[in-house]
């Protein structure tokens, strides 16, 4: 296996790490028009603004590893890409912000908006639609060395033939870091 791109994302930076990129940013929206006019995104990402940070911060994080990798994606063609992910609190924060719509509202009543990120995989589904995954898709708490097991995990999705590639990225609110992992063509 080969890690071919990694994009990153900090509290107010953002960069590849092949191509040597490492550039301000003001907020998560402001991040996600810098790489649309970059032409880090392809396409401009549906949706965007109903999108919780997380989300937001997978998308973007996502784009920058496979603009890093030199991976291409479009509308029109589906690929056999994978997404894991992972991160120490899971969706706590979007479920948080849901319990407390819903008692604002009497507990009659919450968002659906806001239903919808009560899962900890939402992040990856939401970047996995955007970029035409059809690979496995699936969040694991490691609770150690999270990194290390999700590259690893990441390794065997490929090894078993789940999935030619795989994106693996440790996702929050306020960073993300996302590798794109490959098989290395075996040579004679």
């Amino acid at each position: 296996m080969i890690i071919s791109g990694i994009g990153w994302i900090s509290k107010k930076k953002y960069g590849c790490i092949k191509k040597g990129i490492r550039k301000d940013y003001t907020d998560v929206k402001s991040l996600c028009l810098k790489l649309q006019s970059e032409s880090v995104f392809s396409y401009p990402v549906k949706s965007f603004g109903r999108f919780d940070v997380a989300s937001k911060m997978a998308c973007c994080a996502g784009a920058l590893a496979l603009y890093d990798a030199g991976v291409k994606y479009s509308k029109k063609y589906k690929q056999d890409i994978g997404i894991i992910g992972t991160n120490a609190d899971g969706c706590l924060k979007s479920n948080l912000n849901y319990f407390k719509d819903y008692v604002q509202t009497g507990r009659k009543l919450a968002r659906g908006n806001l239903f919808i990120y009560t899962l900890p995989s939402s992040p990856l589904a939401e970047a996995s639609i955007h970029f035409g995954f059809q690979g496995p898709l699936l969040y694991i708490m490691f609770p150690q060395k999270q990194v290390p097991s999700l590259l690893q995990y990441a390794e065997g999705i490929i090894s078993r033939r789940e999935a030619s590639t795989v994106l693996a990225m440790k996702v929050n609110e306020e960073k993300a870091v996302c590798f794109v992992l490959k098989e290395v063509a075996k040579t004679k």
